[in-house]
Formats: C-alpha cells, sequence, structure tokens
C-alpha cells in the first residue's frame, strides 16, 4: 500500500505510534547516575528499568520505550536546518544531530541489554532549547561487541509480490575510547499493490468510460549506517554520523479502458524512482570558560532522477500513444551550527547560531510517441534550472524555575535567509523574520503535569515546487512559480499529563496554528502550481490513552486509544470560498489490545485505525483519494522460541479498500459545470506478516 498511503497532515503532531504495544508496570523510583550519564532532574518524571520491560524480552532501546504507557515518540519536525531540539527522545542526554535516520532507527540500533534506565521528563526543565512537553532520556553504556537482527516477511493475497528484503542487523560494542555502532537496515521496504474497477460517468450519470486496472510497487531502501562516540581528553566527548542509502523505488499499473463506440485500449504505467543519498553530520562539545561549547556539522547530497511513462495501445490496432516525463535532480545540504551553553541567574542560558546552505539543480523533460513509434524528448518549460538557499539564524534562550512547581523557557532571535534560482525569470530575494518560543511547565502533583507552549515556526520548502513539473497518471502538471515562501506559523500547544498509578496514563494535546504564506496549489503565470496564500489556520485536539488492567485481576492485558480532531480553514485561492487544507486528515480514531500471558513467553493482541480524509483542490478538480477507512490486524507472538521472538500478523481483515472520488468541471471550479466524475474502488485483501527478532 506503499504508493497509494494516505495524505495524512496531522497538524505537526508527528508520526501516529504503532498500536498494540504492550503495557510496562508502574515503575519505582530510582536514583542516581551512571557514570558520565546525566541524572534526571529530582522530581521531574518517571524512571523505568530493565527489569520493568523483562516480561516484554525487548531486543533493543526501541522495543522498551512502546512499552512506557502513554509515551508516544515524535520524530523531530522537518524545519530548517538543524536548529533546536524538537523531537521527544535523548540519548545520554543528547539530541541526536542526524537528520536522516528516524528516532526509531536509531532506537532500535541501541542493544536492551546496554540500556541502563529510560527517563521520562519534563522538557522545559532540562536546559536544551526547544524542548516542551513529555521526553524520553535513553541512558546506555556500550560493552562488548553484540548484535541484533530483525526479519520481517510479508504476503498479500492479491496484486502484489511477496516481500522477502525486509530486514535489518545491527551490531555494537566498545573500542577503547570509542562507542560504535553499525548497522545496515531495510526497515521500510514495502511490496504493495491494488486492483479494481473504475467508473467514469458523465453530470448525468451516465457512464462514460469503464475502467479495470492493477497496481503495485517495490520499494527497497537499504541503508548502511555508522556512529561514534569519542570520549576525549578532560570532559570532551564528539559524536559521528555516517549513512548510506540506496532507494529502489518502482510503480507499475496496468488497465484495460472501455469506451462505448469505440475499441478498448490498455493503458500501462511505468514510474521508477531510484536515487542514492548520503550524509555525514558530528558533533563535538568541550567546557569553556563558564560553560560549554558544541559545535556541530553536517553535510547531505543526492542524486534523485524520476521517470514516468504512460503507453496506450489500442485493439483495433491503432498506432500506440504516450507520454513521458523524466526529471534528473541534484540536492545537497551543508549545515554548521554552534552552540554555547552556561549557567546564570538561577537558570540555564544558550546562544546558538547556524548556517544552512541548500542547494537543488534539475533538469526536466517531456516526451510524445511520434508516427515511428518512438519517443521524442523535448526539454519542459520552466522544469529545469536551479534553486539555493543561504540561510543564517542567531537565537539566544534563557530558562529557569519559577517554583518547585512551575519554571519557564523563553527563545528569541532571527533568522536571515536569501533564495536564489537559476531557471529562466528566477529571482533573488532576502527575508529576515523572527523566530522563538515561550514555554511554561506547571506540575502541581507527582502525578500531573501541563505545559503551555507560544511558538514562531518557519518551514522548509521543498525545492522542487519552484519548477514545473508533469504527473502524467493523474492527468495534471504545475507551473513553474519563483515567488514561492517558506511557510510560516504562530503556534500555541498545550499538553497535560495524567498518571493513573498501576491503571496507566492519559494524555491531552491541544495546537493551534496562526500560519502566514500557506504552501498550497493556486494560479501561477502559464496555468497553476505551487504556492502561497496570505493567511490560515489550523487546529488540533489529540487524545491518548492507555488502560492497564493487572489492577482489575486481569494480567498483562493492556488497551491503548488515541483520538484526534482537527479543523482547518483557508480562502480557495480559484474560487474564493473558505476550506479545509487539501488533503486534511479530519479525523483518527485508533484503538490497540495486547495481553502478555503471564508465567509464558506468548502474547496475542489486535489494532484497528480509522482516518477520515477530506478532499484535495485544483483549478478544475476535486479529489478525494484515501484506503479504508478501518484499517484492523490481530497478532500472535512468542517471545523466546529457540532465543527469537516470532510474530505472525494478519492485517486488514475488515477489508479496507482503495478509493477514489474526483470530480472534473469543463472550466473553473464550482463556477462551471460537471464534465466528468470519477469513482474508484479498488481491493487491498489481506496482508500476511511474519517475524523473527533476535541478537548474536
Amino acid at each position: 500500500m506503499r504508493r497509494a498511503l494516505l495524505p495524512v497532515v496531522i497538524v505537526a503532531l508527528g508520526p501516529i505510534p504503532a498500536m498494540a504495544a504492550p503495557s510496562a508496570p508502574e515503575p519505582t523510583a530510582t536514583t542516581g547516575s551512571q557514570a558520565g550519564q546525566p541524572p534526571a532532574p529530582a522530581g521531574s518524571g518517571q524512571t523505568f528499568t530493565p527489569a520493568d520491560f523483562q516480561r516484554f524480552a525487548p531486543r533493543n532501546a526501541f522495543d522498551m520505550l512502546v512499552q512506557v504507557p502513554g509515551f508516544q515518540i515524535r520524530d523531530s519536525e522537518q524545519l530548517r536546518g538543524l536548529g533546536q531540539a524538537t523531537g521527544n527522545v535523548l540519548f545520554n542526554g543528547q539530541r541526536p544531530s542526524s537528520k536522516a535516520d528516524s528516532l526509531e532507527t536509531q532506537l532500535a540500533r541501541i542493544p536492551a541489554d546496554t540500556v541502563t534506565r529510560i527517563e521520562i521528563l519534563d522538557g522545559a526543565t532540562l536546559g536544551l532549547p526547544g524542548l516542551s512537553g513529555q521526553v524520553a532520556n535513553v541512558v546506555f553504556s556500550a560493552r562488548a561487541l553484540s548484535g541484533q537482527f530483525a526479519w520481517r516477511p510479508q504476503v498479500r493475497t492479491h496484486f502484489t509480490d511477496p516481500l522477502l528484503t525486509r530486514a535489518n542487523v545491527s551490531v555494537s560494542g566498545r573500542a577503547g575510547p570509542i562507542d560504535y555502532q553499525l548497522g545496515l537496515d531495510n526497515s521500510d521496504a514495502a511490496r504493495s499493490g491494488a486492483g479494481g474497477p473504475t467508473t467514469i460517468s458523465g453530470p448525468t450519470g451516465q457512464v462514460i468510460e469503464r475502467r479495470f486496472d492493477i497496481w503495485n510497487t517495490h520499494y527497497d531502501q537499504p541503508k548502511l549506517t555508522g556512529r561514534f562516540v569519542f570520549d576525549l581528553p578532560g570532559d570532551a566527548i564528539a559524536n559521528l554520523n555516517l549513512q548510506y542509502q540506496q532507494i529502489y523505488d518502482t510503480y507499475d499499473e496496468d488497465g484495460l479502458r472501455r469506451l462505448p463506440g469505440q475499441a478498448d485500449r490498455r493503458r500501462t504505467v511505468l514510474t521508477t524512482a531510484d536515487r542514492w543519498t548520503y550524509e555525514v553530520g558530528g558533533d563535538v562539545e568541550f567546557g569553556a570558560g563558564p560553560g560549554r561549547l558544541k559545535m556541530i556539522g553536517l553535510r547531505r547530497s543526492s542524486r534523485e532522477p524520476f521517470a514516468q511513462t504512460v503507453i496506450v495501445t489500442y485493439a483495433d490496432g491503432a498506432p500506440r500513444t504516450g507520454d513521458r516525463f523524466t526529471q534528473l535532480g541534484r540536492t545537497g545540504e551543508t549545515i554548521a551550527r554552534g552552540e554555547y551553553s552556561w549557567k546564570m541567574l538561577g537558570g540555564d542560558w544558550q546562544l546558538s547560531g547556524e548556517g544552512a546552505f541548500n542547494r537543488l539543480t534539475s533538469a526536466a523533460s517531456t516526451g510524445l510517441i511520434d508516427a515511428s513509434g518512438q519517443f521524442v524528448d523535448t526539454p519542459l518549460a520552466g522544469g529545469s534550472g536551479g534553486v539555493a538557499e543561504n540561510r543564517y539564524e542567531g537565537l539566544l534562550s534563557f530558562g529557569r524555575p519559577l517554583s518547585r512547581r512551575l519554571s519557564f523557557q523563553l527563545i528569541a532571535g532571527a533568522e536571515r535567509s536569501t533564495i536564489s534560482q537559476t531557471s529562466p525569470g528566477g529571482l533573488r530575494r532576502t527575508f529576515v523574520r523572527p523566530k522563538g518560543s515561550f514555554s511554561l511547565l506547571w506540575k502541581p502533583s507527582d502525578s500531573f503535569d501541563a505545559a503551555l507552549r507560544l511558538r514562531r515556526r518557519i518551514l522548509q520548502l521543498d525545492f522542487y515546487d519552484f519548477l514545473a513539473r508533469a504527473f502524467l497518471n493523474d492527468d495534471r502538471a504545475n507551473a513553474s512559480n519563483a515567488e514561492l515562501r517558506p511557510q510560516q506559523d504562530w503556534s500555541v500547544e498545550f499538553e497535560a499529563n495524567k498518571r493513573l498509578g498501576p491503571w496507566g496514563s492519559s494524555k491531552l494535546r491541544v495546537i493551534y496554528r496562526d500560519v502566514q504564506d500557506y504552501v498550497d496549489v493556486i494560479p501561477v503565470p502559464g496555468g497553476e502550481g505551487v504556492g502561497n496564500l496570505p493567511s490560515s489556520w489550523a487546529g488540533a485536539i489529540d487524545w491518548t490513552s492507555t488502560v492497564q488492567f493487572d489492577p482489575a485481576g486481569w494480567k498483562g492485558a493492556r488497551l491503548t486509544s488515541r483520538v484526534v480532531l482537527q479543523d482547518s480553514s483557508v480562502r480557495d485561492p480559484f474560487t474564493g470560498e473558505q476550506r479545509a487544507w487539501s488533503g486534511f486528515v479530519d479525523r483518527v480514531i485508533e484503538l490497540g489490545f495486547r495481553q502478555d500471558i503471564p508465567k509464558s513467553a506468548w502474547a496475542y493482541g489486535g489494532d484497528m485505525e480509522y482516518n477520515h480524509v477530506l478532499p484535495s483542490y485544483r483549478s478544475s478538480q476535486v479529489d478525494r483519494l484515501y484506503e479504508g477507512p478501518i484499517f484492523a490486524s490481530v497478532f500472535v507472538e512468542n517471545k523466546n522460541v529457540m532465543g527469537l521472538t516470532l510474530r505472525g500478523e494478519v492485517r486488514n481483515i475488515w477489508n479496507a479498500r482503495s478509493r477514489r472520488q474526483r470530480t472534473f468541471y469543463e472550466g473553473l471550479r464550482n463556477a462551471s459545470p460537471i464534465a466528468s466524475i470519477e469513482d474508484r474502488d479498488r481491493m487491498i485483501g489481506a496482508i500476511f506478516s511474519f517475524s523473527v527478532r533476535g541478537t548474536f
């Protein structure tokens, strides 16, 4: 299902966590810290030790952290450069300095037997600017050489080849003053597909065309990673992160189309997006004067060829027709950042500066089949050229407790960026924008805490949006737009956590964003393309709960739930009406259950997820594309089969479908008659998964 995944646009709440994770027992309070590791601030949260996770037989730190009741892993937001900390996981008290690795991937490389404890802390109390709400600090220390592996094959009942390459392996250890982790990871590999009918109807319901299409994908992204921690003389410490990734991405669609009174036609679509990328990053931190200086550097580069070909052949022998779009992009990002932290006036101070330099060069062309049956390519107008942004940022932060129960953090600064284009009609523009945040933490009791944060955010641009692009499989195209600007917003975020003792926990998050320069499809010279709308807003309520049934006598059983309600509004650039954001997900409901059967290695459970997706909009189209609406699964697991953890799972037991409803207008949407209506209903089918995990 990778190619047809829902365009989930949950308002910066981060990825939806996996459900049906088993519960951890309520921890006992622990104190102290391991040599060289930062202790938890007194009274700041909970501490979990390896004994709390013993019955789950975890293989790595990720297996442990997902068992913490009420905690959700949120990856760093995709803002600009490295910036200040935005994720909610620390490693030995430090934020990760890699952009390409997800928190899950980094946690999965830490063997469980090296984890000393996991601290659930209040972000605003840690002296790390940008953190707010619950934060997990994973405290671990390297030991002798050890390794772990996982293999997760999958088979689908319809339209899809077996997935046999989803696996990962890693080793870690210590050599003298160097801790190391090496990994080869293909955990995001996928084989997906769906097939079924599509009906194209006229405005009065008459059938214009009937289709039957089958699509499938092959996706692999083997990633080789290395992380090295250097214990330098004195109090200095350094980290080095290396990553190389090769991505193999193919989409294949085969369809039969029947039009009344015309010859049948067969339409094939082939999309390839094989690419590679590398990242080198690191940091060094040491004492300097009254504080500590941290210097961070990162370099990323990628080569990104893309090709999509659509060919139509006719049953009556007429010459075939076809279109082709090709694009070759090369991207690069270089970041240098410095942070100086010290204590003064009863609080934590940090002065930071960052320079980030991003580049894209791209060449695009389109092609048509000529009379000889061969493709003839021509450059795509506005599709070739380059985009560069040089950005400089400076921030000063200060945080301190106001009382035993109340603390705050203030961050203030600005960024200056220059965006340049080398394509025809390109511009050179310079912007100066304020940045910063104010956070307030209130902890009236050991079982309840609340955090309020006001932030000014500036989001990252997709440089490809400056250029013209064709989307042949959807019969649409974007014109180039040299006026594109980064989206910005003022955000108000509230988070409240209530621990219910042995019964579990509950968390409520409320977010409101007042958005400027909202990025959407707008009218541009030459047609329509990606651009900015002056103002918009979005809000979300996110409520998660964990209920543990041990106190009721049902040992090892846990129910997790999540309800997300969202709303948004923007003035449509074509019609002037107020509407929701394109492709916005306005409702999410998740339920997960798991029981680890006492005095045995067995566990079982299941989960359910419901998403409601709103339409996307263009000048002459309204398009609602989604899967579901409900995905459900059941599983059984044994945590000790000759030392291995084995799991079997059946997904999509409620027969979720791949759906699309699209309305085409003869001209401007809602101001001209309907031309046609597309109704697609494709089967996905049951999905059988198996996993084996172990250590060596």
